[in-house]
């Protein structure tokens, strides 16, 4: 009797007179099958539909044709990555799986390792990896990372100038007058929010302005976390005119905290922030920021990827420009 709905492993093993174990052993090409069971069970697969599937497809050829995207959760830094990795697949032949984490960045470091051994071999030929968490995950594929925890010390990586564009945040709140510039950062496991840091710092000295430890704060790169930190800066007694915030939903929170407390942005504060998301234009006030070719990191991604799965030679690391986009969250200081 042929199954309706979606044919299963349970389907194909009971049509071939075997175990599941049996057929999970001829779809991964283990050892221990004899040949007639193994061909057996590719009959049963290619007869009961199962052919239209990812594995069966890789039991055929040794590819897929499937491109993992694995991401920690989906949000408004990933979800553009995402878009640039989209449009760039069109006519190469690739398909696209993205998978997700679960949502717990920061508290699951290892997660694309063990989600990649799941993926691989059956169902990916390569991934992209955005801000993974291990250096060399050694999944046996092709891999390429977007933004990794660590820099570009292990595969492929794809990122863009952090240092330059905080230099460039930073830079612009000075031109406009300001001295006691805040700044909430990311997360401290991540080379990102290192060298944002470190170009906020270097934009100071070449200002002639002194850091004042009072007005570094850890915002954690979400909404969520920088709520106390966005709040105890604004609350100082002697409090900045401006804050750089070292991304986009990280200023945003900021701007609502700054309202919450009565403040007026940017008359009583201006604030920067970082990746120029979607939503940065549509916060009231539109959010200055500093803007990362999120889909083009995408796409250069990918490209990066195919050539790797053609045994092509590309550059080990591509760094992309950052540029400052100025909007209504900015203006000189009152006082």
């Amino acid at each position: 009797m042929q199954p309706t709905g979606r044919v299963t492993i349970g389907d194909v093993a009971r049509d071939a007179g075997v175990s599941v174990a049996t057929v999970s052993k001829v779809i991964n090409g283990r050892y221990g099958v004899a040949v007639a069971t193994s061909a057996r069970v590719h009959e049963v697969i290619e007869r009961l539909g199962y052919e239209s599937s990812l594995v069966a497809r890789s039991l055929r050829s040794t590819r897929t044709n499937v491109i993992g995207i694995l991401v920690a959760e989906f949000e408004p830094f990933s979800t553009e990555l995402l878009k640039g990795i989209s449009d760039a697949v069109a006519d190469t032949g690739y398909e696209l799986l993205a998978y997700s984490a679960g949502g717990r960045p920061g508290a699951d470091v290892g997660w694309e390792q063990r989600y990649l051994s799941r993926l691989s071999g059956t169902l990916i030929d390569g991934a992209i990896l955005v801000t993974p968490t291990v250096v060399d995950p050694h999944p046996g594929i092709p891999v390429v990372a977007v933004d990794p925890h660590l820099g570009p010390e292990g595969p492929p990586t794809v990122d863009s100038d952090n240092l330059g564009g905080a230099r460039l945040a930073t830079s612009h709140l000075v031109g406009l007058g300001h001295r006691r510039i805040g700044f909430l950062g990311g997360r401290e496991d991540l080379e990102s929010s290192r060298l944002r840091e470190e170009g906020y710092r270097a934009a100071l000295a070449e200002a002639g302005i002194a850091v004042d430890p009072d007005l570094l704060r850890v915002g954690g790169y979400r909404s969520d976390t920088a709520d106390l930190p966005a709040h105890e800066l604004l609350t100082l007694p002697d409090a900045p005119t401006a804050v750089f915030a070292a991304n986009d939903l990280t200023a945003i929170r900021t701007v609502e905290v700054a309202r919450s407390l009565g403040l007026d942005v940017p008359g009583d504060v201006s604030v920067v922030g970082f990746d120029n998301v979607p939503e940065s234009a549509l916060c009231t006030p539109p959010l200055t920021t500093v803007e990362q070719p999120l889909r083009r990191m995408g796409a250069e991604a990918l490209r990066l990827l195919l050539d790797l799965l053609a045994g092509g030679d590309r550059p080990h690391h591509v760094r992309l420009e950052t540029t400052l986009v100025e909007r209504a969250s900015t203006a000189p200081p009152r006082r």
